[in-house]
């Protein structure tokens, strides 16, 4: 779908119902930071100039599949992913069994399954694993997304909106996971490893669409790809793990470009950003945050959905966009249009337009 464009049918899908998983434990973020002082602090001065980072994230408290002890140790790639493998399915089961009964639906209502993740490797996918855990029917169609790293939330949903509606009255049953926490690497001192280790949680999102649904409806998406810009964001691999890439000019980027491109997509649909009543974003850290309020003609602390769930949860990657959008419904306050966006690797930002009607 091109950016602003308009689906091509009053048979909009929209949101039946979603629900969310976390892993068991429990990572309080000063607990998180006298760890760090002691698993890298004392090796590394770099470290201990950095320490004022876990402070300034706005971050509470995040969730972990792995106990602490875990990240004291070294851990190769086979270990590390077998873990993203085994608690990624339990975090999907979860999350599917919950918006099920939410919805009050079985399992074999399901007729297609997107699932987004980018921090692991599976093959068969996490929808074919999922499947043998779970009793889909056999026909089940399966769409895995890998490598949208924090876009993955938004551009999953819009293709998982796309098959809804290519399917009228089905249900699409779509899933994000990510457990970004195992990107933590033990003897890697730089300023990205850092950061990545103050901000990342785990979680998992599951969320039912049809066009059968009274919930809101995914009227418009769209997405931009910025020219030169792969550096900006995603993975390295190395032998013990996915390496996290950030680039210091992810705020300033946003501060300069993001207003135009979204005036742009909006458009699309004959409205302006005023038309907005809710903006629903993906918090990537505290700095993003505000210069999305800046980009939006927000208020600082405008975006009051997107700053709870990362003071709550951190970032998750994909999925925490998720989050706030559910945190919104669950919240229930009155709104006629929301925007929900997120920007990840590619360099891409990516856009979902939802109606209450």
């Amino acid at each position: 779908m091109a950016l602003g464009e308009k689906n091509l049918t009053d048979a909009f899908p929209g949101v039946l119902a979603m629900a969310t998983a976390v892993p068991p434990y429990i990572l309080a973020q000063k607990d998180v930071t006298e760890h760090v002082k002691a698993v890298l602090g004392a090796r590394s001065p770099v470290v201990q100039r950095l320490m004022p980072v876990f402070v300034n994230t706005g971050i509470e408290r995040r969730y972990s599949c792995v106990p602490v002890s875990w990240y004291y140790d070294e851990h190769g790639w086979p270990d590390r992913n077998r873990t993203y493998i085994d608690s990624a399915l339990a975090l999907l089961e979860k999350a599917t069994l919950e918006v099920l009964e939410r919805a009050n639906r079985n399992i074999e209502d399901v007729e297609a399954i997107v699932v987004v993740s980018t921090t692991g490797v599976a093959t068969p996918s996490l929808d074919a694993l999922l499947m043998q855990r779970l009793p889909f029917k056999p026909t089940t169609q399966r769409l895995p997304i890998f490598g949208l790293g924090c876009a993955g939330g938004v551009l999953g949903l819009a293709r998982a909106a796309a098959i809804a509606q290519l399917k009228p009255g089905s249900l699409v049953l779509f899933l994000v996971v990510e457990l970004c926490g195992l990107s933590f690497r033990r003897d890697d001192f730089t300023k990205s490893n850092i950061i990545a280790t103050a901000l990342f949680g785990d979680g998992a999102t599951a969320m039912l669409l049809s066009t059968a649904s009274v919930g809101p409806v995914i009227v418009a998406s769209g997405e931009y790809t910025f020219p030169d810009t792969l550096d900006i964001m995603g993975w390295d691999v190395a032998d013990d793990g996915l390496i996290a890439i950030f680039s210091s000019d992810i705020p300033q980027l946003v501060n300069d470009r993001l207003r135009a491109i979204a005036t742009d997509y909006l458009a699309g649909q004959a409205l302006q950003l005023s038309d907005i009543d809710v903006f629903l974003c993906h918090p990537g850290g505290a700095k993003v945050l505000l210069a999305l309020e800046n980009a939006f003609g927000l208020d600082t602390g405008a975006l009051e959905d997107s700053r709870a769930v990362l003071r709550e949860y951190g970032n998750m990657s994909a999925a925490t966009v998720m989050f706030v959008l559910e945190r919104a419904l669950r919240l229930g306050k009155p709104w006629k249009r929301a925007l929900v966006t997120a920007m990840g690797p590619g360099f891409t930002a990516a856009f979902v337009t939802l109606e209450n009607r």
